[in-house]
């Protein structure tokens, strides 16, 4: 037989033939396959023999009316299986995807975010709505707005306004940056705290490059406060570690102030105001999933307190 007419023949071979193929391989015998096909014994011997002779070498030994597999079969059976396994993912996906619990959010956030408020609003979810599966990636910008535009995950979290090409921009109940305190720090006795209060203080700051830093030295500039600064950090989360280690005061987020809040650190609104806002970035090139809409409000509540 010539390769282009085996290529032929192997093309006749249907998704019913494979069945066929794999119901013998797992009960061992044309009878038991039959069995699980629900079909007749005659009928797989037939559908069975008509896919050797498509194929055009055996599968199978006969002897004494057993069949036995070849070397053959037994590597198409590898190939049948993976590939069997591959369609039952398929189809467990597809039911799944029928229930609540079956769905998949993908977000992808800032990795300060992923500390102070992802899982506040993921109980709220769960709470509302069960369990809903969820991955969470971390990333900072500009990557994030670019992995958005991408349309690779479902929901993004950021604090930048604008949305990337591709994506929707909703934003989330805004906020003020507030300040943090060691625990027993003098500041800790007042209510509200002042520009003022902070002259002279070691003062804990976010890196220059950071437009809220750029926002609060800006502020005690046009008030003529001068703060000691002499530890700066990417990370609120640090932030907030070394104030409470008493390395020295500090103004953050107020997720990230409220996530990190307890013994050793004290959180105290300010007098003025350093606003602070979550943006949601929707793909609006992405399948629409009815969770993620879940989710928005749960973090708006989550935001809101």
């Amino acid at each position: 037989m010539t390769d282009l007419a085996s290529s032929a023949m192997a093309q006749r071979i249907t998704h019913r033939h494979l069945e066929v193929f794999r119901a013998v391989m797992t009960a061992g015998s044309v009878t038991g396959a039959a069995q699980l096909l629900y079909s007749s014994q005659p009928t797989v011997s037939r559908e069975l023999a008509r896919m050797e002779q498509l194929l055009g070498y055996a599968l199978f030994e006969r002897t004494q009316g057993r069949l036995r597999a070849n070397a053959r079969a037994l590597l198409l059976w590898d190939e049948v299986q993976r590939s069997w396994q591959g369609l039952e993912r398929v189809i467990d996906r597809a039911q799944e995807l029928g229930r609540a619990q079956g769905a998949h959010i993908s977000v992808l956030c800032l990795p300060a975010l992923s500390h102070a408020l992802l899982p506040g609003a993921l109980a709220r979810l769960q709470a509302a709505h069960g369990a809903v599966a969820v991955s969470v990636a971390t990333q900072e910008a500009p990557l994030l707005q670019e992995w958005m535009a991408a349309q690779r995950f479902d929901l993004g979290l950021s604090e930048l306004a604008d949305a990337p090409p591709g994506t929707r921009s909703l934003p989330l109940p805004a906020m003020d940056e507030v300040a943090v305190l060691p625990a027993g720090h003098a500041l800790a006795a007042k209510t509200v705290l002042q520009a003022e209060d902070f002259r002279g203080l070691p003062f804990i700051s976010l890196a220059r490059d950071d437009p809220y830093r750029q926002q609060i030295d800006a502020w005690f500039a046009r008030t003529g406060v001068e703060r000691v600064l002499q530890l700066e950090t990417h990370s609120a989360v640090a932030v907030c570690a070394m104030v409470q280690h008493g390395l020295g005061v500090a103004i953050v987020n107020p997720l990230t102030a409220r996530a990190c809040a307890g013994p050793q650190l004290v959180v105290r609104p300010l007098a003025f105001s350093v606003p602070f806002q979550v943006h949601a970035l929707l793909p609006l090139h992405r399948p629409a999933v009815q969770e993620v809409g879940w989710l928005v409000q749960a973090l708006a509540e989550e935001v809101a307190g």
